[in-house]
């Protein structure tokens, strides 16, 4: 795998950005009248990096993945996904989405959990079989096949919901705060096996935090947002090596870029003057 902490070059590649949006502005019509969750947003994530999207509560991180997936439209400006419309995207599963909460089926094991989407879109059985022994060995849940979600801990239902996004093996994994119910322990334990598994697949991540630390800690690019309407303040690369114990945290190197992300989440309070 190349080095994650730099940005690939469009030149090299010749490909589009996995994301590229201009000018996007998304608001919402409510009985209380307009509410604008993201206004101007101009942003490119390239292959391969882990993008984190930090900001406070309502300034659009959620609505910006909302809208890769298609699940939300832009009131003005663009977005692409490969190159092409959200929807062309969606229709190519071209992403697997992680949600705040698992989100598993309580009626079905692990097993058939994780094959739920490989079942829509009609894998052979012996395929699925395949996708799901591949996919819960990466999340380190081999031998849980036939488990219930309930039988597992919350680290371990998120993980079995990592599995299921990963089964169809999109490129791109789209993750909203997946580990913020969590106590700090096991969120310390996941964030260094999504690093892991993020290594070994090499595939492109857009994760949704309100945590500065773990923000600073898994990405090669962070992307603050201000207050709602949702700009973005600053995008800061990282320069932290690709081996990241979690003692990292400790270093000058890493307090540093936290500092920045502290200052900018400062500033971007500035527009509700």
């Amino acid at each position: 795998m190349s080095d994650p902490t730099q940005a690939p070059s469009r030149i090299d590649t010749l490909q589009p950005a996995v994301v590229s949006a201009s000018g996007l502005t998304l608001t919402f019509e409510t009985n209380d009248g307009p509410v604008t969750a993201l206004s101007d947003v101009d942003l490119e994530i390239e292959k391969g990096e882990f993008v984190s999207f930090i900001g406070p509560s309502g300034c659009g991180k959620t609505t910006f993945l909302r809208t890769i997936a298609d699940l939300e439209q832009p009131s003005a400006g663009s977005i692409t996904v490969n190159g092409q419309t959200p929807e062309n995207a969606r229709k190519d599963r071209a992403y697997g989405y992680v949600f705040q909460a698992a989100a598993l089926y309580p009626w079905r094991t692990i097993e058939k959990n994780v094959a739920l989407p490989l079942e829509i879109m009609g894998y052979s059985r012996a395929e699925q079989q395949k996708r799901i022994r591949q996919t819960l060995e990466l999340v380190n849940l081999t031998g849980f096949e036939n488990k219930h979600p309930w039988q597992l801990s919350g680290g371990m239902q998120q993980r079995a919901s990592i599995a299921r996004a990963l089964s169809f093996d999109a490129d791109l994994l789209l993750m909203d705060e997946p580990f913020g119910a969590l106590d700090e322990i096991v969120r310390d334990h996941l964030n260094a096996e999504l690093l892991k598994l993020w290594s070994e697949t090499e595939k492109t991540i857009c994760f949704v935090t309100h945590s500065i630390p773990e923000a600073v800690y898994l990405s090669t690019k962070i992307v603050v947002m201000s207050p709602r309407p949702g700009r973005v303040t600053d995008v800061i690369i990282s320069d932290l090596p690709a081996e990241r114990p979690l003692d990292i945290r400790e270093t000058p190197e890493f307090l540093r870029l936290a500092a920045r992300v502290r200052d900018g989440l400062r500033a971007g309070h500035s527009y509700e003057e």
